[in-house]
């Protein structure tokens, strides 16, 4: 299979609350924000300059039975984090704490580069990675 990775959905309790989190304190810029007559409301956030797009999906808001069904067990804060790559986590780590950010890991130097976690308003968690400068990825 050939493609690229374009979104990936997070799953919040409430997605204003969540937009407001990821623009103003975390510095992501708004990609989409439509309402679909009758149906929820569809907000996408991510890195400036980059085509990925986080889906804020608020819990509950399906509208079809059967993606009620299929949504039922979804849940903020239930898996792994993602991880983003910066040229320094100290520098993103101080620009992030300083806005107001929880950082449950702060940076931390291992064998294979320098990373820390951080959690948004729902639990969700986002690491920040940055190699080694010796590393070349090949």
């Amino acid at each position: 299979m050939e493609g690229r990775i374009s979104q990936v959905t997070l799953v919040v309790a409430d997605q204003a609350r969540a937009l407001e989190f990821y623009t103003q304190q975390v510095g992501f810029e708004k990609k989409t924000d439509v309402t679909v007559p009758g149906g929820p409301r569809w907000v996408t956030v991510g890195p400036r300059g980059e085509a990925l797009e986080l889906a804020l999906w608020e819990l509950g808001s399906a509208v079809d039975p059967d993606q009620r069904a299929w949504t039922a067990n979804w849940g903020p804060g239930r898996a792994p984090p993602i991880v983003l790559r910066v040229a320094s986590v100290q520098k993103v780590y101080e620009e992030l704490h300083g806005r107001g950010v929880e950082f449950p890991q702060p940076p931390k130097v291992y064998p294979w580069g320098t990373a820390a976690t951080f959690r948004d308003p729902d639990g969700n968690l986002f690491s920040i990675s940055e190699p080694p400068p010796a590393w070349n990825p090949k």
